[in-house]
């Protein structure tokens, strides 16, 4: 049986990370635990951090470090994280939620982190192509040539542009992620953990060279 992993999944909005985390769960039989999932499942559960999440939330604010940390840390305490590991999709985003990831996990430590590289102008191309279903959430790109009404294969829900993908908008979340998430990269350079993967391609082709990269590190041992 392929053995499990933990695992960081870094890489800009439009890198395809959810794409990727998907597929890499399924063959690391692992869970995939992002950052607005846990959450909604924290409230959903009613546990003390998810109601102190949701009263945030509730009131506008962002959720704060501490609270954030605490949720991921209950998630992969659950029994199918410890069992086999996880891949983290969201979280840690700044270098004191790394620091803080560290202490979490010292007797169950990371194995690798992977940085999913796609150049900018090729996420601004995906981002502002991208679509979704206002019902189920599914991801379409567009090509031009969709028919109008533009309804969900899957659903049959209407198929829309996010108001958060316009090129203003896409380009403030990518300055954001440079200045925030980017010294993340750095962090674990030095950590020794970074594999910094090629993100463009089929996602085939991508996720081949992520498990290359991930299976490399079970045979080669970090000095």
């Amino acid at each position: 049986m392929i053995p499990g992993v933990r695992l960081i999944l870094l890489g800009r909005q439009g890198a395809g990370k959810g794409t990727q985390c998907v597929r890499l769960s399924r063959h690391y039989v692992v869970p995939h635990i992002s950052t607005g999932d846990i959450l909604r499942a924290a409230v959903r559960e009613g546990t003390d951090l998810g109601l102190k999440a949701k009263e945030i939330m509730d009131e506008g604010g962002l959720v704060p470090d501490d609270v954030m940390i605490g949720i991921v840390a209950e998630r992969i305490a659950k029994p199918d994280a410890r069992a086999r590991g996880y891949i983290l999709d969201g979280f840690p985003r700044t270098v004191p939620q790394a620091e803080a990831l560290d202490e979490i996990v010292v007797e169950q430590p990371i194995d690798v982190v992977i940085d999913l590289e796609v150049p900018r102008e090729l996420v601004l191309q995906r981002l502002a192509a991208r679509r979704v279903c206002q019902d189920c959430g599914t991801n379409y790109t567009a090509t031009g040539r969709e028919k109008r009404p533009w309804l969900c294969d899957v659903c049959g829900g209407d198929v829309v542009q996010r108001t958060d993908d316009t090129e203003e908008a896409i380009n403030r979340r990518l300055d954001l992620y440079e200045s925030q998430t980017r010294p993340l990269v750095e962090y674990y350079e030095k950590c020794g953990l970074l594999e910094v993967v090629d993100g463009t391609g089929s996602p085939d082709e991508v996720t081949s060279r992520i498990i290359a990269a991930i299976d490399g590190r079970r045979r080669v041992p970090v000095p």
